[in-house]
């Protein structure tokens, strides 16, 4: 509800942020100070944009991801698989060095948090736009990550690699059909190219699931977060393209993850 309140002397009509929210700002963007002027913050989230845009960075797995060229906002089901591939790996490869793919990296979420988890992985990111490729590397260095263990790479998903082949490959694609109704706060910051797929959200996975088989080692493994509306046929895509593949259900009781293996 709008209410009229006094900031620097002037009175101001907006709707007051939640309070959750003013504390994020004050801690998170002004490191805490009680007398930073927010009311250019407050204008910005009354016009609905992501509080994390406001902040300009999310954290994720206890890394500082910024969101200065503003990618997709990394979300918790998103750190939620991540967290599972982190224990997963630890399991599979222990100490021992390996090549992981970060595919439409955006952020550089994912494959930063495998980094910051695995002092000997080797990591690559995948983005199409070149403004996410010098944000990720904001995050290296701001979350002391060596960064001659990152291979930044920007272009269509696998082109900029060449034959390079990983272990692991790791992706959150652009998966929304293209007539879905998002929210506003969504539609009108977030980037397009990141969020649809065509007509039915899986023109993107069918082009990772025809080439991912190429692009793994033996016992190679795909992880992928889908739409949980089009999931199924997603795996039916991954499967026709050879490998095996297995829904995994997030903590809402969503199918959400695609994980697929590779002989």
């Amino acid at each position: 509800m709008p209410s009229v309140y006094r900031t620097q002397g002037t009175l101001r009509t907006m709707p007051i942020p939640d309070l959750e929210d003013v504390r994020a700002l004050r801690q998170d963007k002004y490191g805490g100070d009680p007398n930073a002027d927010l009311t250019e913050d407050f204008a910005r989230l009354a016009k609905d944009e992501p509080l994390a845009y406001v902040i300009g960075w999310i954290p994720f797995l206890g890394l500082r991801i910024h969101l200065d060229t503003r990618p997709l906002i990394p979300r918790p089901e998103t750190e939620w698989w991540t967290e599972k591939l982190i224990a997963h790996l630890h399991k599979k490869f222990g100490d021992e060095p390996f090549t992981l793919l970060d595919l439409c990296a955006g952020s550089g979420a994912v494959g930063l948090s495998v980094l910051n988890s695995f002092p000997r992985a080797h990591v690559s990111f995948g983005e199409l736009v070149l403004e996410h490729a010098s944000l990720i590397r904001k995050s290296l260095e701001v979350n002391d990550l060596d960064p001659a263990r990152a291979d930044i790479r920007t272009g269509d998903l696998f082109a900029p690699f060449g034959a390079n082949r990983f272990n692991i490959i790791a992706t959150n694609p652009p998966y929304v059909p293209q007539a879905r109704k998002l929210p506003r706060s969504v539609t009108d910051y977030e980037p397009a190219e990141a969020l649809y797929a065509g007509e039915d959200g899986l023109e993107l996975i069918r082009h990772i699931g025809q080439e991912a088989g190429a692009r793994l080692f033996a016992d190679g493994e795909l992880w992928m977060e889908c739409d949980v509306e089009n999931i199924s046929e997603a795996k039916r895509l991954i499967e026709s393209a050879g490998a095996k593949a297995e829904l995994c259900t997030d903590p809402y009781g969503r199918a959400r993850l695609l994980v697929s293996y590779y002989s």
